[in-house]
């Protein structure tokens, strides 16, 4: 495996244009036999025609840009660091009573999360994102089937969700979000009655956590009116796999990677959510550390 991308490395640098296509063609099934490749495809998914081994990009151009890129990043993130924690001065962020996490008033801003749907295992529901009136909201809408598809496979089936794409820092390292200093969710909704789940994902320290997450109801009343809804941190529930878990812990705030909304309530139909902001509050009055019992395995008899 080593040796076949030595052979591909040195075909971008001292080939034409035609030899790292000869190479590919040689070397494409030892790479789809390798472990950096997974045969594994969700039911009802359509098979993938093109091999990620195909869409290899030998630009050498592309590579000198993309190198600059990540050079000012990694120049951006030395400069927040010496300045203090998160870009701010450390008085400022002891200090901090709110942050404004994500906003909604522009395309770019849409485009910094990710919409997913039952489709991806056969299923039949819709979703969508665009922004609200005037540019000044997010709103996420679509229609809920909880029509289960017949691939033998899937039991269940009916919903959609939306979720924030991982921060990456330079060089397509991990980032992560420190909530640590706040122990409030702060949102500012319009929704059409139906209830939510809101979750945090947080990054395993072992593989096999990559499914744990922190969730949390959150109930629009619906109507004309906005609404301002706090979730404190410490109702947040762990869960795998869609299970709720007996050993439960609070969230690691200060390893959080995505947060996400999703739709699931067994009821076919349209729905609409309209988020205007998310953020981050320090409640003072909420004292509560953690909702839940935590038990002792290690108990001596």
């Amino acid at each position: 495996m080593a040796l076949a991308v030595v052979l591909l490395d040195g075909a971008s640098f001292h080939g034409g244009c035609c030899r790292h296509k000869v190479l590919l063609s040689l070397l494409g099934p030892l790479l789809s036999n390798s472990k950096l490749y997974s045969s594994y495809r969700r039911p009802g998914a359509e098979p993938k025609k093109k091999l990620s081994w195909q869409n290899a990009d030998f630009s050498f151009k592309k590579s000198i840009d993309h190198l600059k890129t990540q050079l000012s990043l990694l120049k951006k993130e030395a400069k927040d660091y010496l300045q203090g924690p998160g870009g701010h001065q450390l008085s400022q962020h002891v200090l901090e009573q709110t942050r404004v996490l994500w906003q909604f008033r522009s395309q770019e801003d849409l485009n910094k999360w990710v919409i997913s749907s039952d489709v991806e295992i056969g299923g039949k529901s819709k979703a969508y994102i665009k922004l609200g009136r005037n540019n000044q909201a997010a709103l996420l809408y679509g229609t809920l089937n909880t029509e289960v598809p017949r691939d033998g496979e899937t039991k269940y089936s009916g919903y959609c969700s939306m979720r924030s794409k991982p921060a990456v820092g330079s060089f397509n390292r991990k980032k992560y979000y420190d909530w640590s200093n706040f122990n409030t969710l702060y949102l500012r909704v319009r929704g059409d009655g139906r209830p939510w789940m809101v979750n945090i994902y947080t990054d395993p320290y072992f593989s096999h956590q990559k499914d744990d997450l922190y969730s949390y109801f959150m109930f629009t009343r619906g109507g004309p009116y906005w609404e301002e809804i706090k979730i404190p941190f410490s109702k947040f529930f762990f869960s795998s796999r869609g299970r709720v878990q007996d050993n439960q812990h609070p969230v690691w705030l200060d390893k959080v990677r995505t947060l996400g909304f999703t739709i699931g309530d067994k009821v076919d139909g349209p729905f609409q959510l309209e988020i205007d902001f998310i953020g981050l509050l320090n409640d003072r009055a909420h004292r509560e550390e953690f909702a839940y019992e935590i038990y002792d395995k290690n108990t001596p008899v």
